[in-house]
């Protein structure tokens, strides 16, 4: 067949079936927990999975201090594009408040959503919502089931139902003993809390039966749209002030629905916890309208295939030497090709207020994918030559890796000169932030989680360099390059710099050093041979962060003077102190032999002699107590090389974390 005859009739089906293209709406979203299970809601605090159903708070038979929370894992999207509103919701749960001692009651608890997804509120009668120091500092929306009467926020009684906004001062209250029902009896109470966006009123329903009653408890007119964020987490807190009160939420279902339309009958949302929206299924009133624009198209159709062919045609002879198969080429099946269309979408227009990360390779937005009601991470190239290198390399190594500590590819777009990548999002950012900026806003990352992210990158690391078919160096490793996902859990990304080498075959001496200042082996920087030795080094030097709170390389106090990490610990280490290394913000929240057998993996790995560095499979085995530590020598090694290049942090650094 003739090209140009392909061409015209490729553009013909394009354009026909284009025309009526599946719509996809913002669907309704359930979550329906009948009983729960340790796949459901996140536990924090004191909360605990028991019999089917969660405890908030310790069931201890003498009075104490506790809180607990369970929140759903993944944020739910409260805003409908196609409305360009907020959503409508509601929600139904059982739940039971009892105490062993009838005068010993605690503070109740309450149903809340929050765009956090960490609670870091106080104890006692602040129902984990708000702190004791800043009692405005977290945002949220909650009804508040209450058992104690606190002149501090202005409680009516004892036994209220209130609509709390970013404070315990309830904005209105209820007293659920004018319908018989008395908070603190022990017994199974239902609760139906509906939002409608449209009418601007919520009304909370509560009855002991599962029959939902006619008449709300509690009605109040309110807009929520101001409070409500584009994502929020939803779930469920409780708190005690030295008492037996004890907090059971027997099950739970959570809807949303999209303002001033029917509900269709969603997808459910239970032990997997997914969320998928389906493809809105037209009515007869639109098929009457496509019957009408098919007629339309029909006597337009003639004139926009010639402007179709025309422009087509120059168009694929313009772009001929720059097609999209020279960037997919050899790509493993079953990586998505999105639209540009798509993301731009998903991301508001790559709009700033999206941005969730910088660097060297360009931009990560915050994507919100219609079509599976999901949030991703849309990283976007740089438009240069470098660009285009980097990213068919990431793409083409990241796309046939699998590792539970791997940052997962979703997918990717090459179009409109733009280099897309598009990975799963992590809501808890990268290791960096974690450990430096958020600390300062008092949100520290606890020991246990810094231990199992040096566990999940030497298993991650072991599976790259010694489990994949050909060996992986990464080139990069470093803390901004370790994503944490809900959990804490470490995830390897940014393989724009990585290589693929044979297992056994020495690497070849690069023309470039890449990396970052910092967590470079000191032979790669010398002579640029990126190898197996080289990750290793940069693992140690994060092993080391983790522990110490310090990064790589900082100013000292008062002075120019740089302070390289590894010589820190070292000093400390040769004068038998090394445990005064660990961060101090800790406060000794910690097992003493597991931080000093990870400063010793960190010193081992990150040995300026590539020989001494033991393999990444043998730090996991020492990490997970199936092989003794190596030994570490209280004086730090020293090399020579013959290439007389400096090696004083001075001379090297240009800026603190610059890439070389």
């Amino acid at each position: 067949m003739h090209p140009r005859t392909l061409l015209v009739l490729s553009l013909l089906f394009f354009l026909f079936n284009s025309s009526h293209p599946p719509q996809v709406s913002s669907e309704n979203i359930i979550l329906d927990f009948p009983s729960f299970t340790l796949r459901n809601p996140t536990l924090l605090g004191d909360a605990y999975l028991q019999n089917g159903l969660i405890g908030l708070t310790r069931d201890l038979p003498v009075p104490s201090s506790s809180s607990g929370t369970a929140i759903y894992s993944y944020p739910i999207p409260f805003f409908d594009p196609n409305s360009n509103s907020t959503v409508s919701f509601s929600t139904r749960f059982s739940f039971s408040i009892t105490s062993l001692n009838p005068t010993s009651f605690g503070n109740g608890l309450c149903f809340f959503l929050s765009p956090e997804n960490r609670n870091l509120g106080s104890q006692g009668r602040r129902l984990r919502l708000v702190n004791s120091s800043q009692l405005t500092k977290n945002k949220f929306v909650a009804v508040e089931f209450d058992t104690r009467l606190d002149s501090q926020f202005n409680d009516p009684n004892d036994n209220h139902v209130g609509l709390d906004i970013e404070s315990l001062v309830s904005i209105m209250t209820a007293d659920p003993k004018s319908i018989d029902i008395d908070l603190k009896s022990g017994n199974s109470i239902t609760a139906w809390i509906d939002y409608k966006n449209d009418h601007r009123k919520l009304n909370v329903f509560l009855s002991y039966s599962n029959l939902k009653p006619e008449m709300p408890l509690l009605s109040v007119e309110i807009d929520l749209s101001h409070y409500l964020k584009e994502f929020m987490y939803v779930g469920f807190s409780a708190s005690t002030e030295g008492s037996t009160e004890l907090h059971l939420i027997e099950n739970w279902r959570f809807e949303t629905s999209p303002s001033g339309r029917a509900r269709n009958h969603p997808h459910n949302v239970s032990d997997n916890s997914v969320i998928t929206p389906r493809f809105q299924v037209p009515n007869s009133s639109s098929k009457k309208h496509h019957r009408g624009l098919g007629l339309g198209l029909g006597i337009a159709c003639p004139a926009l295939i010639c402007l179709f062919v025309v422009f087509g045609w120059i168009s694929v002879r313009k772009r001929r030497g720059v097609s999209k198969q020279s960037f997919t080429t050899g790509l493993v099946a079953g990586s998505r090709q999105f639209s540009y269309r798509e993301l731009k979408i998903a991301t508001k227009g790559f709009h700033s207020s999206r941005i969730i990360g910088h660097g060297a390779f360009g931009t990560v937005y915050k994507a919100y994918l219609v079509s599976s009601a999901t949030i991703s991470a849309v990283k976007r190239s740089k438009h240069s030559h470098e660009g285009k290198t980097e990213f068919l390399a990431e793409l083409t190594i990241i796309a046939s890796l699998r590792h539970k500590n791997l940052v997962q590819l979703q997918g990717w777009c090459v179009e409109k000169d733009e280099l897309l990548l598009v990975y799963e999002f992590m809501p808890n950012g990268s290791l960096d932030q974690v450990l430096y900026d958020q600390s300062e806003r008092g949100n520290l990352l606890k020991w246990v989680h810094r231990y199992n992210i040096a566990v999940g990158l030497a298993s991650v690391l072991t599976y790259l360099h010694q489990e994949c078919e050909q060996q992986v160096i990464h080139r990069d490793i470093k803390a901004s390059n370790i994503m944490l996902d809900g959990k804490f859990n470490a995830r390897l990304g940014d393989f724009r710099l990585a290589r693929l080498m044979d297992h056994g075959v020495k690497s070849p001496v690069s023309t470039l050093t890449a990396g970052t200042v910092g967590y470079l082996a000191p032979e790669y920087l010398q002579c640029g041979k990126p190898a197996e030795k080289t990750d290793v080094f940069s693992y140690g030097v994060v092993v080391l962060e983790v522990c110490c709170g310090k990064r790589p390389i900082e100013r000292e106090q008062g002075t120019q003077r740089m302070v390289n990490l590894i010589d820190f610990v070292w000093g400390l280490h040769s004068e038998g102190k090394i445990m005064e290394a660990a961060d101090v913000r800790l406060k000794g929240e910690f097992e003493e032999s597991e931080m000093r057998k990870m400063l010793l993996v960190g010193l081992s790995w990150a040995n300026l002699d590539s020989e001494a560095r033991p393999s990444m499979r043998r730090v996991f085995q020492i990490l997970n107590n199936e092989a003794e530590p190596v030994f570490v020598p209280r004086v730090k090694p020293s090399l020579s090389f013959s290439c007389g290049l400096p090696l004083r942090i001075e001379d090297i650094i240009v800026s603190d974390g610059e890439e070389v």
